[in-house]
């Protein structure tokens, strides 16, 4: 037997009947302006099912009577970009690193490409932004090896550091103790020198050593010299360390640390944004 409906006392509404542990259902209908939202999302759903790809078969999918599709809009933005950059590649590809760096529109898309070559191929060694690491050089600093001008960074992306390359930049630093060159307490010596030149205050101890083995490459007061690739030892910076275990490391057994060259394995616009990205870290020449 039907539940009588009646209406609530304070509302003034219908009931359904139906009633839970005294609490009554009011029967009140949806909005009309829900109803109509909802009648037109279904209208353009069945729209967009006729317009669009959407319904999957064994195949593949549905195409819409608009053949339209993502994947193809996204190829033809690639290519247009390309188209537009196309432009700029070939200007650069034209262009010497110093042109590069004195055309403003040039240079601005040079730093934006090479500040992604960069990250994509130097930043697992030399760190994000260049900041570098142990045994990998801080390329925002002013202190070079080989010198920071555009040119000669240039130089140094395409060829490396005794990488696999005719024209590769090489630095044999001579393996003082292994291979017997430099006695024990003589290495100490030269050492404790070496440090000394970084403090401000040269001692006495060791300078002989150092001025017959080292000053040849590094210079007379450890000032280095990139036509050697030799460090300047009287910085304070340190590649590998400037503490004395490590220094007598270094002077002991050399160290050869290796950058790859470049070339062939980048192409030639992308080299030189590489470039000039490195030279504005913000310790080019």
């Amino acid at each position: 037997m039907p539940t009588k409906i009646e209406k609530d006392a304070i509302t003034g509404t219908e009931t359904t009947g139906h009633e839970w542990d005294g609490i009554k259902e009011l029967n009140t209908p949806l909005p009309r302006w829900w109803l109509y939202v909802f009648a037109a999302c279904v209208v353009w759903a069945i729209g967009y099912m006729i317009l669009y790809p959407s319904w999957p078969s064994l195949s593949g999918h549905t195409d819409g009577l608009l053949n339209w599709s993502m994947r193809a809009e996204i190829v033809d933005r690639m290519a247009e970009a390309r188209a537009a950059q196309k432009t700029f590649y070939d200007q650069i590809e034209a262009s010497t690193v110093e042109q590069i760096q004195s055309d403003p529109e040039l240079l601005n898309f040079a730093l934006a490409g090479g500040r992604a070559a960069f990250a994509d191929n130097c930043a697992p060694c030399h760190g994000a932004g260049g900041a570098g690491a142990k045994g990998y050089p801080n390329l925002a600093d002013d202190d070079w090896l080989w010198g920071g001008d555009l040119e000669t960074i240039y130089t140094t992306v395409r060829y490396g550091i005794r990488a696999d390359n005719e024209d590769t930049r090489v630095s044999d630093m001579p393996r003082f103790g292994a291979d017997e060159l430099l006695e024990p307490d003589e290495i100490d010596a030269v050492a404790d020198y070496v440090l000394s030149l970084s403090s401000g205050k040269p001692i006495e101890r060791g300078a002989d050593i150092f001025a017959e083995n080292c000053a040849a490459c590094h210079g007379e007061k450890g000032e280095g010299g990139r036509e050697f690739g030799a460090p300047r030892l009287s910085d304070g910076i340190w590649l590998y360390g400037g503490d004395k275990k490590t220094v007598v490391e270094t002077i002991t057994n050399a160290r050869r640390g290796v950058m790859p060259a470049w070339i062939g394995r980048l192409d030639g616009s992308t080299l030189k944004m590489v470039a000039v990205y490195v030279h504005g870290l913000g310790g080019g020449e």
